[in-house]
Protein backbone atom coordinates (compact mmCIF):
# COMPACT_ATOMS: atom_id res chain seq x y z
CA UNK A 1 0.00 0.00 0.00
CA UNK A 2 2.86 2.37 0.79
CA UNK A 3 4.35 1.80 -2.65
CA UNK A 4 0.98 2.46 -4.27
CA UNK A 5 0.52 5.62 -2.22
CA UNK A 6 3.93 6.92 -3.20
CA UNK A 7 3.25 6.16 -6.84
CA UNK A 8 -0.03 8.08 -6.68
CA UNK A 9 1.70 10.98 -4.95
CA UNK A 10 4.36 11.07 -7.65
CA UNK A 11 1.68 11.06 -10.34
CA UNK A 12 -0.18 13.92 -8.64
CA UNK A 13 3.00 15.97 -8.27
CA UNK A 14 3.89 15.28 -11.90
CA UNK A 15 0.41 16.29 -13.09
CA UNK A 16 0.52 19.51 -11.06
CA UNK A 17 4.00 20.31 -12.38
CA UNK A 18 2.86 19.76 -15.96
CA UNK A 19 -0.18 21.94 -15.35
CA UNK A 20 1.96 24.75 -13.94
CA UNK A 21 4.40 24.53 -16.84
CA UNK A 22 1.52 24.77 -19.30
CA UNK A 23 -0.11 27.62 -17.36
CA UNK A 24 3.02 29.76 -17.21
CA UNK A 25 4.55 28.74 -20.58
CA UNK A 26 1.72 27.67 -22.93
CA UNK A 27 3.56 28.76 -26.08
CA UNK A 28 6.63 26.73 -25.16
CA UNK A 29 4.45 23.65 -24.59
CA UNK A 30 2.68 24.22 -27.92
CA UNK A 31 6.05 24.54 -29.65
CA UNK A 32 7.24 21.23 -28.22
CA UNK A 33 4.05 19.52 -29.37
CA UNK A 34 4.42 20.98 -32.87
CA UNK A 35 8.08 19.98 -33.12
CA UNK A 36 7.24 16.49 -31.91
CA UNK A 37 4.59 16.27 -34.62
CA UNK A 38 7.11 17.35 -37.26
CA UNK A 39 9.71 14.89 -35.96
CA UNK A 40 7.18 12.06 -36.13
CA UNK A 41 6.48 13.05 -39.73
CA UNK A 42 10.17 12.70 -40.55
CA UNK A 43 10.88 16.44 -40.68
CA UNK A 44 14.41 17.30 -39.59
CA UNK A 45 15.45 20.46 -37.72
CA UNK A 46 18.83 21.78 -38.87
CA UNK A 47 21.13 24.83 -38.89
CA UNK A 48 23.41 26.24 -41.58
CA UNK A 49 25.75 29.24 -41.88
CA UNK A 50 24.65 31.36 -44.82
CA UNK A 51 25.24 34.98 -45.81
CA UNK A 52 26.75 35.79 -42.43
CA UNK A 53 23.76 34.41 -40.52
CA UNK A 54 23.13 31.22 -38.59
CA UNK A 55 19.88 30.04 -40.10
CA UNK A 56 17.57 27.40 -38.70
CA UNK A 57 15.53 25.39 -41.17
CA UNK A 58 13.29 22.36 -41.51
CA UNK A 59 13.97 19.71 -44.15
CA UNK A 60 11.78 16.83 -45.27
CA UNK A 61 12.10 14.29 -48.07
CA UNK A 62 9.78 11.68 -49.56
CA UNK A 63 10.03 8.28 -47.86
CA UNK A 64 12.04 6.88 -50.76
CA UNK A 65 14.37 9.89 -50.79
CA UNK A 66 15.09 12.21 -53.69
CA UNK A 67 12.31 14.54 -54.75
CA UNK A 68 12.33 17.87 -56.54
CA UNK A 69 13.46 20.69 -54.22
CA UNK A 70 10.79 23.02 -52.85
CA UNK A 71 11.87 26.08 -50.87
CA UNK A 72 9.18 27.62 -48.62
CA UNK A 73 9.54 31.19 -47.26
CA UNK A 74 7.45 32.30 -44.27
CA UNK A 75 5.88 35.69 -43.64
CA UNK A 76 6.18 38.65 -41.30
CA UNK A 77 6.54 37.74 -37.64
CA UNK A 78 6.42 34.06 -38.56
CA UNK A 79 8.87 31.13 -38.77
CA UNK A 80 9.38 27.74 -40.36
CA UNK A 81 6.91 26.09 -37.97
CA UNK A 82 4.10 28.00 -39.67
CA UNK A 83 4.48 25.51 -42.54
CA UNK A 84 3.94 22.61 -40.09
CA UNK A 85 1.05 21.17 -42.12
CA UNK A 86 2.44 21.94 -45.55
CA UNK A 87 5.94 20.50 -45.04
CA UNK A 88 4.92 16.85 -44.47
CA UNK A 89 2.11 17.16 -47.01
CA UNK A 90 4.45 18.35 -49.76
CA UNK A 91 7.07 15.73 -48.83
CA UNK A 92 4.34 13.10 -49.16
CA UNK A 93 3.60 14.53 -52.62
CA UNK A 94 7.20 13.77 -53.61
CA UNK A 95 9.05 17.02 -52.90
CA UNK A 96 12.29 17.62 -51.00
CA UNK A 97 11.16 20.49 -48.79
CA UNK A 98 13.27 23.23 -47.19
CA UNK A 99 11.67 25.79 -44.86
CA UNK A 100 14.15 28.25 -43.33
CA UNK A 101 13.60 30.78 -40.57
CA UNK A 102 14.48 34.14 -42.11
CA UNK A 103 17.07 36.28 -40.28
CA UNK A 104 15.34 37.89 -37.31
CA UNK A 105 12.73 35.17 -36.97
CA UNK A 106 12.30 31.77 -35.37
CA UNK A 107 15.60 30.25 -34.30
CA UNK A 108 17.77 32.12 -36.80
CA UNK A 109 20.23 34.95 -36.05
CA UNK A 110 18.79 38.35 -35.04
CA UNK A 111 21.49 40.93 -35.72
CA UNK A 112 20.67 44.25 -34.10
CA UNK A 113 22.17 46.34 -36.89
CA UNK A 114 20.14 44.84 -39.79
CA UNK A 115 17.28 46.66 -41.50
CA UNK A 116 15.24 43.46 -42.16
CA UNK A 117 14.14 44.79 -45.53
CA UNK A 118 12.78 42.63 -48.34
CA UNK A 119 16.10 43.04 -50.14
CA UNK A 120 17.99 41.79 -47.08
CA UNK A 121 15.72 38.80 -46.59
CA UNK A 122 15.84 37.91 -50.29
CA UNK A 123 19.65 37.99 -50.21
CA UNK A 124 19.56 35.73 -47.14
CA UNK A 125 17.31 33.22 -48.94
CA UNK A 126 19.67 33.18 -51.94
CA UNK A 127 22.60 32.58 -49.56
CA UNK A 128 20.64 29.82 -47.82
CA UNK A 129 19.88 28.07 -51.12
CA UNK A 130 23.55 28.21 -52.04
CA UNK A 131 24.60 26.92 -48.60
CA UNK A 132 22.34 23.85 -48.85
CA UNK A 133 23.40 23.29 -52.48
CA UNK A 134 20.20 24.28 -54.27
CA UNK A 135 21.24 25.83 -57.60
CA UNK A 136 17.54 26.01 -58.48
CA UNK A 137 14.23 24.97 -56.94
CA UNK A 138 10.52 25.46 -56.86
CA UNK A 139 9.98 28.45 -54.57
CA UNK A 140 6.91 29.26 -52.48
CA UNK A 141 6.33 32.30 -50.28
CA UNK A 142 3.56 33.30 -47.91
CA UNK A 143 2.60 36.93 -47.20
CA UNK A 144 5.90 38.84 -46.76
CA UNK A 145 7.60 35.61 -47.86
CA UNK A 146 5.70 35.82 -51.14
CA UNK A 147 7.20 39.26 -51.67
CA UNK A 148 10.65 37.82 -50.98
CA UNK A 149 9.98 34.92 -53.38
CA UNK A 150 8.78 37.21 -56.18
CA UNK A 151 11.83 39.44 -55.77
CA UNK A 152 14.01 36.33 -55.94
CA UNK A 153 12.27 35.30 -59.17
CA UNK A 154 13.05 38.73 -60.64
CA UNK A 155 16.60 39.14 -59.36
CA UNK A 156 17.73 35.51 -59.63
CA UNK A 157 15.48 33.89 -62.26
CA UNK A 158 17.93 31.04 -62.78
CA UNK A 159 17.30 29.88 -59.20
CA UNK A 160 13.49 29.74 -59.44
CA UNK A 161 11.99 27.00 -61.62
CA UNK A 162 8.37 27.68 -60.70
CA UNK A 163 6.89 30.14 -58.24
CA UNK A 164 3.98 29.87 -55.79
CA UNK A 165 2.78 32.81 -53.68
CA UNK A 166 0.20 32.57 -50.92
CA UNK A 167 -1.75 35.68 -49.85
CA UNK A 168 1.32 37.67 -50.81
CA UNK A 169 2.46 41.19 -50.10
CA UNK A 170 4.67 42.99 -52.62
CA UNK A 171 2.43 45.44 -54.47
CA UNK A 172 0.89 48.67 -53.21
CA UNK A 173 -2.59 48.67 -51.74
CA UNK A 174 -4.26 51.15 -49.36
CA UNK A 175 -3.84 49.37 -46.02
CA UNK A 176 -6.03 50.33 -43.08
CA UNK A 177 -3.47 49.14 -40.52
CA UNK A 178 0.01 50.03 -39.34
CA UNK A 179 2.93 48.20 -37.74
CA UNK A 180 1.14 48.29 -34.38
CA UNK A 181 -1.32 45.65 -35.66
CA UNK A 182 1.49 43.08 -35.76
CA UNK A 183 2.94 43.92 -32.34
CA UNK A 184 -0.05 44.07 -29.97
CA UNK A 185 0.49 45.27 -26.42
CA UNK A 186 -2.80 44.13 -24.87
CA UNK A 187 -5.57 41.57 -25.28
CA UNK A 188 -7.75 43.81 -27.52
CA UNK A 189 -4.71 44.19 -29.78
CA UNK A 190 -4.38 40.40 -30.03
CA UNK A 191 -8.07 40.18 -30.91
CA UNK A 192 -7.63 42.76 -33.70
CA UNK A 193 -4.67 40.85 -35.12
CA UNK A 194 -6.54 37.54 -35.08
CA UNK A 195 -9.55 39.17 -36.75
CA UNK A 196 -7.29 40.40 -39.54
CA UNK A 197 -5.64 37.01 -40.01
CA UNK A 198 -8.57 34.62 -39.91
CA UNK A 199 -12.32 34.76 -40.57
CA UNK A 200 -12.75 32.33 -37.66
CA UNK A 201 -10.93 33.99 -34.71
CA UNK A 202 -11.19 32.26 -31.35
CA UNK A 203 -11.09 33.86 -27.94
CA UNK A 204 -7.70 33.37 -26.36
CA UNK A 205 -7.58 32.36 -22.67
CA UNK A 206 -6.00 35.09 -20.50
CA UNK A 207 -2.98 32.96 -19.50
CA UNK A 208 -2.22 32.27 -23.18
CA UNK A 209 -2.69 35.93 -24.10
CA UNK A 210 -0.23 36.86 -21.35
CA UNK A 211 2.43 34.58 -22.84
CA UNK A 212 1.72 35.85 -26.37
CA UNK A 213 2.21 39.44 -25.22
CA UNK A 214 5.53 38.49 -23.59
CA UNK A 215 6.67 37.03 -26.89
CA UNK A 216 5.68 40.15 -28.82
CA UNK A 217 7.52 42.30 -26.27
CA UNK A 218 10.70 40.25 -26.82
CA UNK A 219 10.61 39.94 -30.59
CA UNK A 220 8.43 42.79 -31.81
CA UNK A 221 11.38 45.04 -32.64
CA UNK A 222 12.23 42.86 -35.66
CA UNK A 223 8.66 43.03 -36.95
CA UNK A 224 8.61 46.82 -36.51
CA UNK A 225 11.89 47.16 -38.37
CA UNK A 226 10.63 44.91 -41.18
CA UNK A 227 7.46 46.97 -41.48
CA UNK A 228 9.42 50.23 -41.50
CA UNK A 229 11.56 48.93 -44.37
CA UNK A 230 8.56 47.62 -46.32
CA UNK A 231 6.54 50.82 -46.03
CA UNK A 232 9.29 52.87 -47.68
CA UNK A 233 8.09 51.29 -50.92
CA UNK A 234 11.57 50.82 -52.35
CA UNK A 235 11.09 47.06 -52.84
CA UNK A 236 7.56 47.18 -54.25
CA UNK A 237 7.10 45.09 -57.38
CA UNK A 238 4.09 46.80 -59.01
CA UNK A 239 6.09 47.70 -62.10
CA UNK A 240 8.23 44.56 -62.14
CA UNK A 241 5.63 41.80 -62.05
CA UNK A 242 5.90 41.43 -65.82
CA UNK A 243 9.57 40.46 -65.32
CA UNK A 244 8.48 37.23 -63.58
CA UNK A 245 8.61 34.76 -66.44
CA UNK A 246 8.46 31.52 -64.45
CA UNK A 247 5.19 29.59 -64.34
CA UNK A 248 3.48 31.03 -61.25
CA UNK A 249 0.62 29.99 -59.03
CA UNK A 250 -1.14 32.64 -56.94
CA UNK A 251 -3.10 31.14 -54.02
CA UNK A 252 -5.46 33.32 -51.99
CA UNK A 253 -8.02 32.97 -49.23
CA UNK A 254 -11.33 34.45 -50.35
CA UNK A 255 -11.81 35.94 -46.88
CA UNK A 256 -8.35 37.46 -46.47
CA UNK A 257 -9.01 40.70 -44.58
CA UNK A 258 -5.33 41.59 -44.21
CA UNK A 259 -4.30 41.53 -47.89
CA UNK A 260 -7.57 41.44 -49.87
CA UNK A 261 -8.23 39.11 -52.78
CA UNK A 262 -8.15 42.14 -55.10
CA UNK A 263 -4.40 42.29 -54.48
CA UNK A 264 -4.08 38.64 -55.48
CA UNK A 265 -5.95 39.35 -58.70
CA UNK A 266 -3.57 42.23 -59.48
CA UNK A 267 -0.55 40.00 -58.93
CA UNK A 268 -2.15 37.32 -61.14
CA UNK A 269 -2.88 39.87 -63.86
CA UNK A 270 0.63 41.33 -63.68
CA UNK A 271 2.53 38.04 -64.00
CA UNK A 272 2.26 36.83 -67.61
CA UNK A 273 2.34 33.08 -66.99
CA UNK A 274 0.27 32.77 -63.82
CA UNK A 275 -2.75 30.89 -62.51
CA UNK A 276 -4.97 31.92 -59.62
CA UNK A 277 -6.45 29.52 -57.05
CA UNK A 278 -8.97 31.00 -54.61
CA UNK A 279 -9.67 29.03 -51.42
CA UNK A 280 -13.27 29.69 -50.41
CA UNK A 281 -13.87 30.68 -46.79
CA UNK A 282 -10.20 30.97 -45.86
CA UNK A 283 -8.33 34.05 -44.70
CA UNK A 284 -4.70 35.12 -44.64
CA UNK A 285 -3.65 31.85 -42.97
CA UNK A 286 -4.74 29.61 -45.84
CA UNK A 287 -1.53 27.45 -45.88
CA UNK A 288 -2.08 26.75 -42.17
CA UNK A 289 -5.85 26.64 -41.72
CA UNK A 290 -6.73 25.29 -45.18
CA UNK A 291 -3.56 23.34 -45.88
CA UNK A 292 -5.25 20.39 -47.58
CA UNK A 293 -6.66 22.19 -50.65
CA UNK A 294 -3.64 24.52 -50.63
CA UNK A 295 -1.15 21.65 -50.70
CA UNK A 296 -3.19 19.82 -53.34
CA UNK A 297 -3.37 22.79 -55.71
CA UNK A 298 0.34 23.45 -55.12
CA UNK A 299 1.25 19.85 -55.94
CA UNK A 300 -0.94 19.86 -59.04
CA UNK A 301 0.66 23.06 -60.28
CA UNK A 302 4.26 22.04 -59.60
CA UNK A 303 3.88 18.60 -61.18
CA UNK A 304 1.87 19.74 -64.21
CA UNK A 305 3.57 18.88 -67.52
CA UNK A 306 3.33 21.05 -69.51
CA UNK A 307 2.82 23.92 -67.01
CA UNK A 308 -0.77 24.82 -66.21
CA UNK A 309 -2.37 27.30 -68.59
CA UNK A 310 -3.24 30.75 -67.35
CA UNK A 311 -6.59 30.74 -65.58
CA UNK A 312 -8.57 30.97 -62.36
CA UNK A 313 -10.12 28.27 -60.22
CA UNK A 314 -11.99 28.20 -56.92
CA UNK A 315 -11.26 25.58 -54.24
CA UNK A 316 -13.51 24.44 -51.42
CA UNK A 317 -11.92 24.83 -48.02
CA UNK A 318 -11.30 21.66 -46.02
CA UNK A 319 -10.92 22.71 -42.39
Amino acid sequence: MKILGRALLILVVFAVACGLIFYFNPLWVADQQMRLHLWREGVKSKYVEAGGYRLHYFEAQPQKGGGEPLLLIHGLGARGEDWSNMIPAMAAHGFHVYAPDLPGYGRSSRPKDADYSIAMEEAAVVAFAQAVHLPHAFVGGWSMGGWVAMKMAVEHPEMVDRLVVYDSAGVYFPADFGAELFVPVDSPGIARLLKALTPHPQTMPPFVARDVLRKFARNGWVTKRSMAAMTTGRDLLDFRLHEIRQPTLVVWGSEDHLIPLAVGRRIHEGIPNSSLSIVEGCGHLAPLECWQPVSETTEMFLHAQPPMERGERTLAASR
